[in-house]
């Protein structure tokens, strides 16, 4: 359980465009959305392989997928189908019964249920309740990332999920820093955690001016279908000599196979 660099992609005007990453990542979620697309168009390759976690959330996608377009196009016959059989879905899968359950007693102010249904999806999921991005300032450096699940990478048969993410470092200080070493702290849905150490970040310790943004991509290998990230960076400022290092925290954010839960996909 470890990071991989990924190669940089410049360039980028958003965080919240995953399936951009990196050329390789995009192959990947090209060809599985043409896929995807394929299904819907035949009607066929819909049902799930039983055992197969990769198939069963390539299939809650592309529920929600024509349940969109369904809704869109006033399709409300087909809409309700779908939203049926996404309910049922969501029956066989509790992690995503329970954060469907909790956005409901939400919605209907039922709090005591909410808190109920919260305490659930902890015990069953610890890692689910944080969004698979994060966004964080300490002394006028602030952290983006944004997380994404690669099944085009993943063996869930072998125990391996793979996840990229795409990272946003923005200096809106008013002195240059240079960017001198990584801390990572992973851990997976069984609650085993791993501290990485690094030099810099994909081979560099860049040097981010006042008022611009750094950006580039990794990867992370991971034994579980859900787990969590978080760290810090070691920063120093560059316009005095022997400036102080000083440390920028990365906030906690999810690694999951299904996003950020019953709304994300």
């Amino acid at each position: 359980m470890h990071c991989l660099n990924l190669k940089v992609v410049t360039g980028f005007n958003s965080l919240l465009l995953p399936n951009r990453l990196c050329s390789s990542i995009v192959k990947d979620c090209n060809q599985r959305l043409n896929r995807i697309v394929a299904c819907s168009a035949s009607g066929q390759g819909t049902d799930p392989v039983p055992g197969s976690i990769f198939s069963r959330t390539e299939t809650y996608a592309l529920l929600k997928q024509q349940l969109k377009v369904a809704a869109k196009s006033e399709d409300y016959k087909e809409a309700a189908r779908l939203r049926d059989s996404l309910k049922i879905f969501e029956e066989e899968e509790p992690v995503l019964r329970l954060q469907r359950l909790l956005e409901e007693a939400i919605v209907n102010e039922r709090f005591e249920d909410a808190a109920k249904y919260r305490d659930e999806l902890k015990e069953i999921a610890p890692h689910f309740l944080l969004k698979c991005s994060s966004d964080a300032t300490t002394l006028g450096i602030r952290v983006q990332v944004r997380s994404v699940y690669i099944e085009g990478r993943s063996q869930p048969s072998k125990g391996l999920y793979f996840f990229a993410y795409r990272i946003r470092i923005t200096n809106n200080s008013d002195r240059p820093v240079q960017l001198l070493r990584r801390h990572w702290i992973i851990t997976d849905a069984n609650g085993k955690t791993e501290s990485v150490h690094g030099i810099g970040v994909i081979g560099e310790q860049p040097v981010i001016l006042p008022d611009t943004s750094f950006e580039y991509s990794s990867a992370c290998p991971l034994g579980t279908p859900s787990g969590r990230m978080e760290g810090d960076y070691e920063l120093k400022h560059i316009d005095k000599v022997d400036g102080q290092t000083f440390n920028v925290a990365i906030a906690p954010f999810s690694l999951s196979t299904f996003g950020d839960g019953f709304n994300s996909i």
